[in-house]
């Protein structure tokens, strides 16, 4: 094999593809990039077996040919470099020779033949999104995905439905939950999980410029498609959390306040804590004020934010992180605290009742 690519564009293609090649696995063959080469087109790809992306650029072949690189390495190489033009060549014993100017590598590749075919989705239900539209919905819900460690596969994942026009996206950790909703342009009624991880490793490949995804959403994999890369997701089977019989038809007391104001308190407050101790913020809720405070071996901190309070006075203990992630992923201006007393989630809604365009629940921690 023997080829010569532009180094920027290459550049940028290996650097996307790393982020879904395996890493610390027990075949080395993961970690790297399969390089195909034929006369004017480079075909490269990368998959960890769980998620794999594919992304074709032009070349000038002079041997077509394939091999396995190294994907950090070879991405570590050509950023390195500073000449406009890369040249990769390899022999039958798999030496790969890498030239960019007057640098030079000659680095050990891996057979193609031991790269694990990726699968495609074949037939499944098409469906063509906004690429804005997409990642506003990632964000506002990806912090609420459970890790993959030590925790129910399901949770792992991200409900993506759409119903009468309205794309829902739906995460539950345990902890809180998160509701995304818009209306688009979409006919069909769909339902699936996607993997949390691989939504978001997607939503990366997503630039201000490109206006319209393709999503194929088959049995068991969901094929996406925008500015040259493929990208295929395993997705998550079993049935989704009925997240819904956890939010609260009723509520003892409400509040309304400005997003950016209770964001900036919030922020202020947690200075004092640390990541190695879960230290709540304690809220204290009296007629027309919010006292935020914190006490930490550090130090201590208190804010007062005035608001608008139906309801009795009480106090919770709340995790500044998880709300903070609830706050920041709201739309800007005034939204709603909905309470049951000191031991039920809080829902935060817009104050808007029109808006129903997203919804957040933060489970409360136990105050000392």
């Amino acid at each position: 094999m023997k080829f010569t690519v532009e180094r920027a564009q290459f550049l940028d293609a290996v650097s996307k593809l790393q982020r879904v090649v395996g890493a610390k696995t027990s075949m080395p063959v993961l970690e790297g990039i399969l390089i195909s080469a034929e006369q004017g087109n480079l075909t490269m790809a990368a998959y960890n077996l769980e998620m794999g992306m594919k992304k074709e650029i032009y070349c000038n072949c002079e041997e077509q040919g394939d091999i396995v690189i190294n994907a950090r390495l070879l991405s570590d190489i050509l950023r390195r470099m500073n000449d406009a033009q890369v040249e990769i060549e390899s022999d039958e014993r798999l030496m790969c020779h890498i030239r960019s100017g007057e640098a030079v590598f000659d680095i050990m590749g891996m057979a193609a033949t031991d790269f694990p075919e990726m699968p495609s989705v074949a037939e499944g239900t098409n469906i063509k999104l906004d690429g804005e539209t997409f990642i506003n919905m990632v964000k506002g819900t990806i912090f609420a995905v459970a890790p993959v460690e030590g925790t129910r596969p399901i949770l792992t994942g991200i409900n993506i439905s759409v119903t009468d026009g309205v794309l829902q996206f739906v995460a539950i950790d345990g902890y809180r939950l998160a509701i995304r909703r818009q209306k688009v342009d979409i006919k069909e009624n769909i339902s699936f999980i996607a993997s949390g991880k691989g939504i978001n490793e997607f939503s990366k490949l997503i630039s201000e410029e490109d206006k319209e995804i393709e999503i194929i959403v088959g049995k068991r994999l969901i094929s996406m498609k925008i500015n040259g890369y493929i990208f295929i997701s395993r997705l998550i089977e079993g049935e989704f959390v009925n997240y819904e019989k956890i939010i609260p038809a009723e509520y003892r007391q409400k509040i309304k306040i400005n997003s950016t104001d209770i964001i900036n308190s919030v922020e202020r407050v947690s200075l004092l804590i640390n990541d190695t101790f879960s230290t709540p913020v304690r809220c204290i809720f009296s007629e027309g004020q919010m006292v935020i405070s914190c006490a930490t071996a550090m130090g201590r901190a208190t804010e007062k934010v005035n608001i608008s309070v139906e309801g009795e006075p009480f106090e919770i203990g709340m995790n500044s992180r998880y709300l903070l992630d609830a706050l920041k992923a709201c739309d800007q201006g005034n939204i709603i605290f909905k309470f049951n007393g000191p031991n039920l989630g809080v829902i935060i809604s817009s104050a808007d009742e029109n808006n129903k365009d997203f919804l957040y629940l933060v489970m409360p921690m136990r105050l000392k």
